[in-house]
């Protein structure tokens, strides 16, 4: 029903395409759409022009209810808890930025975060409303994300990443596993599962693919390098894990007792990315300064 945008003026909303039902205003119908959200939440985004059509046009709280229609909202969260750890910036044009971010730091705005994401300080950062990411990457993964800086080259740069022509390489903190030869490829079919935000795989062609090997054995803990073929979510975390070997600090693969965000140091690094650019021409290729602990200390 919701999803994120991409949309440079609507870059920081959340977008609803609004279903086929007999409400009668537009207040009425998101009321009913977020049971969650107080219908005097939903005045105040009204009042002050924080609901707004696909063109940037602002809606009134006693619009007509038109189904069909794209409605994107800002979120604000009160007494939002800061995030720790610092960004570092690590190339900076005109058009593209590659930031190192720390474990635990959103990327954009979701759920109980809206300035407390990388996508918030960047723009603070920079004084460039326009950034927008380029890919995702999970909350609690450290490591590499691109953002596109000018809405005049960003189509060339996310063509990159949905035809496939981003080498990423990530690595990771797991159990060992002994009965594997390695190097190895985990081919699965995924699709969400339940609750929502997980993923699990089922039977059925595959639509992931992931190359694995050992970068370095440890006692307790391994390290892992993982270089994904295809980018669905959560593909290295359901992929590991399906071999019997979640990734070291995974609160959601395989199931188990719900860990505290404190708690939770998810063993990830998206650590390396390269690329022609679509601009230039030239070969990119970055590296995170970010490291994971020595599996030989786990």
């Amino acid at each position: 029903m919701s999803r994120r945008v991409r949309n440079p003026a609507l870059a920081l909303s959340s977008e609803v395409h609004l279903p086929d039902r007999p409400w009668t205003t537009l207040h009425e119908g998101l009321c009913a759409l977020f049971p969650h959200v107080s219908a005097s939440a939903w005045d105040e985004r009204f009042a002050r022009g924080r609901v707004r059509a696909a063109d940037n046009r602002i809606l009134a709280a006693d619009a007509p209810y038109q189904p069909g229609l794209r409605v994107h909202y800002w979120r604000e969260v009160p007494d939002e808890a800061p995030v720790g750890g610092e960004v570092e910036v690590l190339f900076a044009d005109d058009d593209l930025i590659v930031a190192d971010k720390p474990a635990g730091l959103p990327v954009a705005p979701t759920g109980r975060w809206v300035e407390q994401t990388l996508l918030r300080r960047l723009q603070r950062a920079l004084g460039n409303p326009d950034l927008v990411p380029l890919h995702r990457l999970d909350r609690h993964t450290a490591g590499l994300v691109l953002l596109s800086a000018r809405p005049a080259s960003r189509d060339a740069y996310y063509a990159l990443f949905r035809e496939r022509r981003v080498t990423k390489t990530y690595h990771a903190l797991a159990a060992p596993l002994p009965e594997h030869a390695f190097p190895l490829t985990r081919l699965s079919r995924l699709v969400p599962g339940e609750p929502f935000f997980r993923m699990q795989e089922v039977a059925g062609p595959a639509n992931t693919e992931t190359r694995i090997d050992v970068l370095e054995r440890g006692d307790g803990a391994w390290r892992y390098l993982l270089s994904p073929v295809t980018g669905r979510k959560h593909q290295l975390r359901v992929h590991m894990a399906a071999l019997g070997a979640p990734i070291l600090g995974d609160p959601l693969y395989p199931v188990r007792r719900f860990v505290a965000d404190a708690e939770v140091r998810l063993a990830l690094l998206a650590q390396a990315v390269s690329f022609a650019d679509p601009l230039s021409a030239r070969r990119r290729a970055f590296t995170s300064r970010l490291s994971l602990p020595d599996p030989r200390d786990r």
